[in-house]
């Protein structure tokens, strides 16, 4: 198998309005959901039969299969990590991660924030202490066993999902130069054809999924926004206030995309991050400190030790229906936000190492969310267990929407608290529907051009209608059901993707070894002369001084070697960026071209080789390499000062080792 290669740029967009629409992705996503957005308003029972139809077959037909497929896929991604795949980086060799560490900690922290986290932080441990799927209700043992599901649902396996998606988007775009879609990660497998059928239905997935699995979090946020409403106004509650209330955050959030708010959207979430973390350390320290402190470390210590069992439950020996409703809800909802938050994480992760990104996709987000559900989860059983608290156990029976609003009545400015937690959810809601929007739109889209501002209008809407028909169609159940069914076809692109990955990554490792055990000839880069070496190695060339070198030295070397090659027949290529940098390019077929270059890359020489310090420095005065970069990215080594004779040779020997590259994987 060959690489997979940079796919030619696309042609320039036409003015016209449709130019840069992907059609055979936009075109069966909308209409699909449109068909269900129409069969909800028009036959709301058949829609919610229909939908709970499919949630019900799903759970007992092919319930394994997604439970297996998400047990696999957090074992294909701590394996690619901690096997020689993880030393590879996230772009050229040379590159570099874009931000430190405590940025990436912090946006990674943020990815892990969320509708859901404030709709079951209460609810969650409660619904599952008051209904055990297996023994005695309302006991401790039943306690222990709702945290230990809590952790199991919201742990590790939910950003193993995230995590093979956002790998495989940042790996083959910015390794390989793919564009930042699904469909990039079969390019190992189909090659070419991505860019037909294949590709337009496994991106067609990816949006369908997108789309459900945003809608079931503008679902419940809405219900919780109403429930809020009503606690703190007398609002009432029904589907009628849901409607209307996506009806009007959607226009919101529609505004901010029209008015073109990028920097308002993103202050809005830090803002919201900073409240969230504040009415956390609220209920921390008004609650049980110690206690909660005490639960967050065996907590802690119960999913580690239980979360192998856990993972490959299906409750064959104890038939139930409460996995349908849960773990195969939540891994369905992850498997559907995956195409979203991956493309996040993946923006955000270019130059990382693939195991600094695997280790810290999973573990930093996971320690913020088992804090979260420690802290809301334990109080909450808290107010029952050891205070006696009966409201809270009746409200989260009829309504799990209520679940925040009833626990904080038991805590100083409940009023205040509530309104904070609802405008929280409000904020979440605004800032999902125009981020998922936008991630919808870039897979329906053509090229990496910003698409015209009706196309993300058009998807935020869209996204709104849908959580509306699926709230007309059988609320909560309805939202569950339809996330489910969705998760379904991506996870086979998923595994699919794993697959490609591997396939990409082997071949990387197969052409690092041939390159490393190739026998190549001498390089002969200074002639005899010794000492002419031995002064450009003490001498630190200037800008000026690399870019002379380049014109007087590699580019006639390239061309001496590029006259030999196209007397053999090869297209070659000499070229020139506008930093001064000079390339040779072979150009072999279907097989990897070869690409050799020499550009002037600033460094920082040894501090013992440097000026007077006392003397001040022109602005000119910066050193530079003249650094070898092949397709992988830069080699690390100065071919400065080097003669016309020594840069051939290196070529020849690079160019030895690629063929030898070639001759192994043919």
């Amino acid at each position: 198998m060959s690489e997979p290669r940079t796919p030619a740029a696309p042609p320039p967009p036409a003015a016209r309005w449709h130019s840069r629409i992907l059609t055979p992705v936009f075109v069966p996503s909308a209409l699909i959901v449109l068909v269900l957005v129409a069969l909800s308003f028009i036959a709301p029972d058949t829609s919610e039969a229909s939908f709970n139809a499919a949630k019900i077959w799903v759970a007992e037909e092919a319930g394994w299969f997604t439970v297996l497929s998400v047990a696999g896929f957090l074992v294909f991604i701590v394996c690619v990590a901690v096997s020689g795949f993880g030393r590879l980086r996230l772009g050229p060799d040379h590159s570099r991660p874009d931000y430190r560490y405590g940025s990436w900690f912090a946006m990674l922290f943020a990815a892990g924030m969320g509708i859901g986290l404030m709709f079951f932080g209460v609810a969650e441990p409660i619904m599952h202490y008051v209904e055990p799927p297996i023994g005695d209700a309302q006991t401790v043992a039943a306690a222990r066993q709702a945290m230990r599901i809590t952790f199991f649902h919201w742990g590790v396996h939910a950003w193993a999902v995230y995590a093979v998606v956002a790998l495989s988007l940042a790996y083959f775009a910015y390794r390989h130069g793919l564009p930042l879609r699904i469909r990039s990660s079969l390019y190992p497998l189909i090659g070419e054809r991505i860019h037909g059928p294949i590709g337009h239905a496994v991106d067609t997935f990816a949006v369908l999924g997108t789309i459900f699995g945003l809608a079931t979090s503008l679902g419940l946020g809405v219900i919780q926004i109403n429930s809020g409403l009503s606690y703190l106004f007398g609002a009432p509650v029904g589907v009628g206030v849901q409607v209307a209330l996506i009806a009007g955050i959607t226009l919101v959030a529609t505004g901010s995309v029209f008015a073109g708010l990028d920097r308002g959207v993103r202050r809005l979430s830090e803002f919201n991050m900073v409240m969230a973390v504040a009415l956390l350390v609220f209920v921390l320290a008004m609650g049980p400190t110690v206690y909660l402190l005490q639960a967050f470390v065996q907590n802690t210590g119960m999913y580690i030790s239980n979360v192998f069992a856990m993972t490959f439950n299906l409750y064959a020996y104890e038939p139930t229906g409460w996995l349908g409703g849960w773990t195969l809800f939540y891994w369905g909802w992850w498997i559907a936000w995956s195409p979203f938050v991956g493309m996040f994480i993946a923006r955000i992760s270019r130059g990382r190492t693939i195991r600094e990104f695997v280790v810290g996709v999973l573990l930093v987000p996971l320690g913020f969310t088992f804090l979260w559900m420690t802290i809301y989860g334990n109080s909450a059983l808290y107010q029952v267990m050891v205070e006696g608290s009966t409201q809270l156990v009746a409200a989260v029976s009829a309504d799990s929407s209520v679940a925040i609003f009833q626990f904080l009545e038991d805590y100083p400015l409940s009023m205040l608290t509530s309104a904070v937690a609802t405008l929280l959810v409000i904020i979440f809601f605004v800032t999902s529907a125009d981020s998922g929007a936008l991630v919808i739109d870039m897979l329906s889209s053509k090229g990496e051009e910003e698409s015209p501002v009706w196309q993300r209008i058009f998807w935020a809407v869209l996204v709104g209608a849908i959580a509306i028909a699926l709230l007309i169609a059988g609320g909560l159940g309805a939202l569950q059901a339809g996330t489910i069914a969705s998760a379904l076809p991506f996870t086979v692109v998923m595994i699919l993707m794993c697959w490609g990955m591997v396939r990409a990554m082997k071949l990387e490792l197969v052409k690092r070894r041939s390159v490393r055990e190739a026998r190549i000839a001498p390089v002969a880069t200074g002639g005899g002369d010794w000492q002419a070496r031995l002064r450009a190695l003490a001498h630190h060339a200037s800008r000026k001084e690399v870019l002379a070198f380049l014109q007087s030295q590699v580019r006639p070397a390239f061309e001496d070697v590029a006259a030999e090659l196209r007397k053999q027949s090869l297209p070659v290529e000499v070229a020139e960026g506008e930093d001064g940098r000079i390339w040779l390019q072979v150009g072999h077929g279907e097989e990897m071209d070869f690409f050799y270059s020499v550009r002037p890359v600033p460094y920082a020489p040894p501090t013992f080789m440097l000026d007077d310090p006392r003397r001040r420095r022109a602005d000119d005065a910066q050193s530079y390499r003249a650094e070898v970069h092949l397709r992988e990215g830069g080699q690390e080594y100065d071919v400065m000062g080097w003669r016309k004779d020594g840069l051939i040779h290196d070529v020849l020997d690079q160019y030895q080792r690629h063929m030898h590259f070639l001759d192994v994987v043919r």
